[in-house]
């Protein structure tokens, strides 16, 4: 049967139109596409910059030591790839943070507005569209790579302000994407469709019977008809209880209860818990294009389980020769470098639909920040660790460059996935081409 003569049945049926839509979605109802290698892109965002001298390595090429901070990657050094000398080269309006956040993604300046930022410099939201909403368009743009959401937006201890220091995707020009970091909220929206399938369920057992008990009554041209419905009736149970059509591959992540998204001190496991899902819905094709955002740009959390009470940010600002405050800012960026490991072990642990090796092996994740020094503020040398695989980039290597700017990186990233725009962001920047990484 077709799609609309599906859905027609299905309307005369008598089922409601909250189910409708889950139905028509099953790829039994519709055409399908032939499958194809998956590529994946997770940013992770941490914030306030890094300790450079614990964070690159001193060596380039395949032959490299990881320092203090990166030392929780080596499990997959040879699946790594540090790019020293990345730098967001976009001036104009807004502070070094706000442009250090907003256009960390974008590569192109923010519009004006009335968002005053430190030493009184005003701004407004970025002027572009980011990076990872592009290739979410791109992906989106063909059936092949289509999936339910596109991307999705993760937060860790985000707060719910929104401002250019609080966002890094934008969907366009002056378009925000939130972040979301209640897990329980990113449940509800990834899983809640799984109530549709239990309500399909229940409506699906009467209709069978209803039709068992009409056939003696109609004619033979009517028996016919009924039978082609008795057989989509077959063919639904069967989805929901083998596993195809849009059922889950994995089953969803059994969540801690109770766990509050705005307690400074549950950051630790709502990043756990934010990052198997994130895997899982991945697994489930529910997206191909995700970020997981640690705090904010300013962000000020007080890392209490690292045995740190200082706010993040505020140690951030200290000068280099305060050796206490750099030994715990080392601590907190290895910290983060552990969750972005977890993130690896989940994906490398995690088989591809489909076969072809591991989740890892198509997914490439970028660890990055919004300042390349707390207590500088700059914007050169931004901190930028890719990971996996998937885009076709030589890994294994530690590359040095000379402030080259991070509108080529992203140009990179897009033509990694086949997308071949001549510009991302500034196009000023972009005039080299693409980041050689391959």
């Amino acid at each position: 049967m077709n799609r609309l003569h599906r859905r027609d049945f299905l309307k005369r049926a008598g089922l409601s139109a909250a189910v409708l839509p889950f139905i028509t979605g099953l790829p039994s109802l519709a055409l399908g596409a032939p499958a194809r290698p998956r590529q994946r892109l997770i940013i992770v965002f941490s914030p306030n910059g890094t300790i450079p001298t614990e964070f690159w390595p001193d060596e380039t090429g395949r032959d490299f030591a990881l320092k203090k901070i990166l030392a929780p990657l080596a499990p997959f050094k040879d699946r790594m790839l540090t790019l020293q000398g990345v730098s967001n080269r976009v001036r104009g309006d807004g502070d070094g943070h706000m442009r250090g956040m907003s256009c960390l993604l974008t590569a192109i300046e923010l519009l004006p507005g009335n968002i005053m930022g430190g030493g009184g410099q005003p701004a407004g939201w970025a002027s572009g569209i980011s990076i990872d909403q592009e290739i979410r368009n791109f992906f989106q743009s063909q059936e092949s790579t289509r999936t339910r959401f596109g991307s999705l937006e993760f937060g860790v201890g985000v707060q719910d302000r929104a401002d250019p220091w609080t966002r890094m995707s934008y969907a366009g020009s002056g378009k925000p994407v939130a972040p979301i970091s209640d897990p329980y909220q990113m449940y509800e929206k990834v899983y809640g469709r799984i109530k549709d399938r239990e309500s399909l369920r229940s409506v699906l057992d009467p209709l069978r019977a209803e039709l068992a008990r009409v056939r003696g009554l109609v004619s033979a041209e009517d028996r016919r008809m009924l039978e082609e419905h008795e057989t989509l009736v077959r063919q639904l149970e069967r989805e929901l209880a083998d596993g195809t059509g849009q059922t889950l591959r994995e089953a969803p992540p059994a969540l801690e209860r109770g766990v509050a998204a705005d307690q400074n001190d549950h950051v630790p496991r709502l990043s756990r818990m934010q990052i198997d899902l994130l895997v899982n819905s991945l697994s489930n094709d529910m997206a191909r294009v995700a970020t997981l955002q640690y705090t904010k740009s300013v962000g000020s959390a007080r890392m209490n389980w690292l045995g740190i009470t200082d706010g993040h940010h505020g140690l951030s600002h200290e000068p280099d020769k305060d050796e206490a405050a750099q030994e715990k800012l080392i601590k907190i960026n290895t910290w983060f470098a552990g969750e972005v490991r977890y993130l690896a072990e989940k994906l490398a642990a995690t088989p591809e639909p489909g076969g072809g090796g591991t989740m890892l092996d198509h997914t490439l994740i970028v660890w990055t920040n919004e300042l390349g020094k707390g207590n500088s503020h700059t914007l050169d040398n931004i901190p930028f660790v890719l990971l996996g695989g998937g885009f076709g980039f030589e890994m294994g290597r530690a590359l040095k460059f000379d402030k080259v700017p991070h509108n080529r990186l992203h140009l990179a990233l897009a033509h990694g996935v086949g997308h071949t725009i001549a510009t991302f962001g500034k196009a000023d920047f972009c005039t080299a081409g693409p980041l050689a990484l391959g």
